[in-house]
């Protein structure tokens, strides 16, 4: 079986002002990227309600409805924007995030990537911030848990902005593990390492500005892997972020394009030795053009090896 890639043109239709970073050609330059790739190519379905409202309340959701224009574009808070086809992309975001859990845990695809837009990791329960309205990765553990009935799940987020929205919507879950490495000080000023959540389920790997991959893979060999091994999840989900990469204009680490692909190699061999290789991976920042569709190929050619 092959890595399914999901997504939808309706992603391209949230489109913010010009000059932002979080803009159409992210996904433009990605898709194109993968284009080559021998990979099972699913639409994303959106999202049912019913599925968002695992993670956000109908308060949340009314809001968002609300906010919604009608033309032009239509500010959140200082970052965050909506254009009349955002909540659109946000509930195929939202799909694809939950379709990939169905086809990996019902044995369509050994893994799965979700390319999609606007990014998640910052949505908070009542709260959209940080480009982002709905937390995917945190949808997606939850749907495994409470629709397939998993009993562990574990979240890891690699983007250099810590996910304050997934700690925020993981905090009470006992039976979701959340590692999540990221530059400190940074926006959004979480994720500090004494972050642990209700139940000790949370691992927060601050990085200091200017370190490296090697730095990064000392701590995720050191600290994360084994809190994977002990936690022994039977899904692994991914939030894939591409901006720390050396090039990138948000933050400042200096990660390369190979540092990508072997966190997701690692990531994918633990999947491997613990939950049968189950890896779902959802796209979120990464604002350098160039860097980020390198780094998504390394990351999409890093789970297509897993999968043969």
């Amino acid at each position: 079986m092959k890595t399914a890639m999901l997504t939808h043109a309706d992603c391209l239709t949230h489109v913010t002002p010009e000059g932002h970073p979080e803009r159409v050609a992210r996904l433009e330059h990605v898709l194109h990227t993968l284009e080559p790739l021998e990979v099972n190519r699913v639409t994303a379905p959106m999202a049912a309600d019913d599925d968002i409202l695992r993670i956000h309340p109908e308060s949340y959701l009314d809001g968002l409805r609300r906010a919604l224009p009608a033309d032009g574009q239509v500010a959140l808070d200082g970052d965050t924007w909506m254009s009349p086809g955002t909540l659109n992309a946000a509930y195929r975001g939202a799909g694809a995030a939950v379709r990939a859990v169905d086809m990996v845990l019902g044995g369509e695809a050994p893994n799965a990537f979700a390319a999609v837009r606007p990014p998640g990791h910052h949505a908070e329960t009542e709260t959209p911030m940080g480009f982002c309205l709905f937390g995917n990765a945190a949808l997606a553990a939850k749907h495994a848990l409470d629709h397939h009935g998993l009993s562990r799940v574990a979240v890891v987020d690699f983007d250099v902005h810590h996910g304050n929205g997934t700690q925020d919507l993981l905090w009470d879950e006992q039976r979701a593990l959340l590692i999540t490495s990221q530059q400190i000080p940074l926006f959004p000023g979480t994720g500090r390492a004494n972050e642990t959540g209700a139940y000790d389920t949370i691992l927060n790997i601050p990085l200091p500005p200017g370190s490296d991959g090697a730095l990064m893979r000392q701590e995720y060999q050191d600290k994360a892997f084994p809190r994977l091994r002990a936690f022994a999840p039977e899904l692994i989900i991914i939030s894939a972020g591409f901006d720390a990469h050396v090039d990138d204009p948000l933050a400042n680490l200096e990660w390369q394009t190979e540092d990508f692909a072997w966190v997701t190699a690692e990531l994918c061999k633990l999947a491997d030795e613990l939950c049968d290789g189950r890896v779902v991976s959802t796209l979120e920042g990464g604002y350098d053009l160039h860097a980020l569709s390198a780094s998504v190929l390394a990351h999409v050619q890093e789970l297509m090896k897993a999968a043969k």
